[in-house]
């Protein structure tokens, strides 16, 4: 029987950031073009262990505003937990057993973060592995807000992965428990960057696309629906630089220890099995690297008259728009 694992990961996130991953935990959308997993039919069957009375952002504020904490412009000011289980752990679970599943878990993380700072906590069903997104306010028990004091380092974070199974295990005692990334060196490379990545990728074609069809008599109708694609486009592409920053180094610490195992084989005293997983992950991210250098080139390649036109207030934007 393969083992079988029970996931704990966390996120964290700064001001406006937390309404995107809203739109994607809420389901607020119809369609998801950036996730083809999720199976809107089957986006009714989702359940909440906990229920977000109003907007995240919103939420977030009233907690901090309430506890009274100091915040910073780079302040994290939402964690969010994913908490799952290989898959198959959940393969012929009912729903209630899946219910029942979530509902422990969530007691777990009750028993290491004050239920007060909840902002949401939803169960997907609707894609391949069932998952649930907990958020939080990473207020300290002394009424600070410090996710680096919560989750922030390599040993904290092994203590949390060393106690959340050790409290799953009473309840399924065929969890096994995997190695910390901290020990390992493994690397976790977020789905959501290559999804980012892609959905930016299609709107550059798009970008593109208007660039091209640019003439004398089309060129300010054209230039403003550039500028309105921008709008997403151009901090998308800066966020998306910023988190592959973090990967980069990771990147080279991989590539270090391929070079080392490498030397290990060669003399018999190592498998080739953690280096081939170890040279798949810095393809992933090479492959990563390629597609964000691509968008910020098509950055670079838009007119100055169009970037002039994004940089007018919106709302100067609209009503020229309306005008005309």
């Amino acid at each position: 029987m393969k083992a079988q694992y029970a996931i704990l990961r966390f996120a964290k996130y700064k001001g406006p950031t937390v309404s995107r991953i809203e739109a994607h935990n809420e389901r607020t959308k119809e369609t998801y073009a950036s996730n083809p997993d999720i199976k809107t039919e089957l986006s009714k069957h989702n359940f909440h262990p906990v229920i977000p009375n109003g907007k995240y952002r919103d939420i977030s504020n009233r907690i901090i505003r309430e506890a009274g904490c100091r915040v910073r412009k780079d302040s994290v000011t939402t964690v969010e937990v994913l908490i799952t289980a290989s898959p198959e752990f959940f393969e012929k679970k009912s729903r209630k057993e899946i219910r029942e599943f979530f509902s422990y878990a969530v007691e777990f993380v009750k028993s290491k973060q004050n239920p007060n700072t909840y902002i949401s906590a939803v169960v997907h069903v609707d894609e391949k592995t069932p998952h649930m997104h907990l958020c939080f306010v990473p207020i300290t028990a002394d009424g600070r807000l410090s996710a680096k004091e919560i989750i922030g380092n390599k040993k904290r974070l092994t203590k949390w992965q060393d106690e959340f199974w050790s409290y799953m295990v009473k309840k399924y005692p065929d969890f096994e428990r995997g190695e910390s990334a901290s020990l390992t060196g493994r690397t976790h490379i977020p789905p959501r960057l290559f999804k980012q990545a892609a959905q930016l990728t299609r709107q550059k074609d798009k970008l593109m696309e208007l660039i091209s069809e640019m003439n004398a008599l089309n060129a300010k109708t054209k230039s403003k629906k550039i500028a309105a694609l921008l709008d997403g486009y151009i901090p998308g592409v800066e966020e998306l630089m910023t988190k592959l920053k973090k990967t980069s180094i990771a990147a080279r610490e991989m590539r270090s220890e391929i070079a080392d195992l490498k030397k290990a084989v060669d003399r018999n005293k190592a498998s080739t099995l953690r280096q081939l997983e170890l040279e798949k992950k810095v393809q992933e991210l090479d492959d990563l690297q390629h597609m964000v250098e691509a968008l910020q080139q098509t950055m670079d390649a838009i007119p100055a008259e169009i970037i002039a036109i994004y940089n007018e207030p919106k709302l100067n934007r609209k009503e020229t728009i309306a005008i005309e």
